[in-house]
């Protein structure tokens, strides 16, 4: 059972990414949201790095209040939006932003796809206007880029 929430909560951050990032991150924390987008930061860390504290804080807390309950439900909602964050990190900062230079060359569908997709999000500097709001989840029409280029 307690996966099963795991691979649920995992799942539903899709969803909860999408909202948060085109209603709080594009609306009223684009102060925060900003400089990943038209990159006015200077150094490694921009402000949207905030982000990574805001959401990880009650992660940790529901993490920390079900393991002292025996390891209930509250530990396996934690441990599955900890779960997407990793997700998140690894795909968006490392694969899609190249914050580290690696993973860059891929000849796979979904990762070129879902490249493509963030650049669309990208193209537009200012905090209305965006697309492409979500994380893992890639519109057809990008995919359908790509199987076009094979033939």
């Amino acid at each position: 059972m307690n996966i099963l929430i795991v691979i649920i909560i995992f799942i539903s951050m899709e969803g909860a990414t999408w909202l948060i990032h085109k209603y709080i991150m594009h609306g009223f924390l684009w102060i925060l949201h900003r400089d990943h987008h038209d990159h006015s930061n200077n150094g490694f860390l921009e402000k949207n790095d905030y982000f990574f504290v805001i959401f990880a804080l009650p992660t940790i807390a529901l993490m920390y209040y079900g393991s002292l309950e025996n390891y209930n439900y509250l530990f396996y909602i934690g441990l599955g939006i900890m779960l997407y964050g990793v997700a998140y990190f690894f795909v968006h900062d490392i694969f899609i932003h190249q914050r580290f230079k690696f993973l860059s060359k891929t000849k796979n569908r979904y990762f070129l796809a879902l490249r493509r997709a963030h650049k669309q999000h990208h193209k537009h500097l200012g905090k209305e206007e965006g697309e492409c709001f979500g994380f893992l989840y890639v519109p057809i029409k990008y995919f359908n880029m790509y199987s076009e280029k094979e033939k």
